[in-house]
């Protein structure tokens, strides 16, 4: 010790030791360890720290998932909106070019096909968020029958203007009438086109007839924004006789005014504001 040199027995002991495992040190009372192969510095996640990043990780995907499933039907919402402008402005071109005359109600080549010369494609007929696939020949044959596309629209059936008006109660009896332009006083606030049901006995009808109760099991009122069969959240969308698109809430299609309806006796019956 004099020489300041340790003594030899000390000497080795002060030598490191060649390491194959992992170093370690305590933190807070959690061993860390560390890779030399990671580099100097570089320590590893212990158990519980690994864990408590899973677990952040999970909350944050439980809060982002539900806003983007919101997103996405959102934007369904609005391609369905757009599908429905352009059978607007269809209707209106086609009344214009028909001496102020809607679409006659037929039992061939209905509405779909009176319509066809006004929309681009039959996809327009289908709503983004109908899951039901179109037939194989509806997306390869140009001449594919508009009648037997798939559809997820339907048009005003004016049941109200043939009943009261024409006084016609048996629809049997309308089969190739219309309703004149002039017949529909408030074009910005009267339904030409909703969406139906998917089920196959509601899909069926081209017509709605809200005398006949499709207000109940034919028109589908809230196919978007959270709702379904079985509750009254959310809403449709639906072209009104000026030409424009828009959603409506569940019951804001009947109440305060029962929008299918062209006459002031059925507009304001409040029997259908269900």
């Amino acid at each position: 010790m004099l020489d300041g040199r340790l003594p030899p027995g000390h000497r080795e002991s002060m030598i490191p030791q060649k390491c194959t495992a992992r170093f370690s040190t305590e933190f807070r009372g959690q061993t860390r360890f560390k890779d030399p192969s990671a580099g100097s510095g570089a320590w590893a996640f212990t158990l519980i720290e690994l864990l408590v990043v899973i677990a952040i990780i999970a909350i944050l995907a439980g809060m982002l998932l539900p806003a983007l499933g919101r997103a996405k039907d959102r934007a369904k919402t609005m391609n369905c909106v757009s599908n429905l402008r352009q059978l607007g402005l269809a209707t209106v071109f086609y009344v214009q070019d028909n001496r102020g005359l809607y679409p006659a109600r037929l039992d061939l080549k209905r509405w779909p096909t009176q319509l066809r010369p006004g929309y681009q494609t039959l996809s327009i007929l289908k709503c983004p968020s109908d899951l039901r696939r179109e037939p194989a020949r509806q997306r390869s044959d140009p001449k594919f029958d508009p009648d037997d596309a798939l559809r997820s629209y339907i048009i005003n059936g004016w049941n109200d203007y043939f009943q009261i008006t024409l006084k016609i109660s048996d629809l049997a009896l309308v089969t190739g009438m219309s309703i004149p332009e002039s017949a529909v006083r408030e074009p910005t606030l009267t339904i030409v086109f909703g969406e139906v049901l998917t089920n196959e006995a509601a899909a069926s009808n081209y017509y709605m007839d809200f005398l006949e109760s499709n207000d109940r099991d034919v028109i589908w009122r809230n196919r978007h924004n959270g709702g379904g069969i079985r509750n009254k959240d959310g809403g449709s969308c639906y072209t009104f006789a000026d030409g424009h698109a828009e959603y409506l809430k569940h019951r804001g299609v009947l109440y305060p005014l029962n929008l299918w309806a062209v006459t002031d006796m059925f507009r304001t019956n409040r029997a259908l504001a269900n």
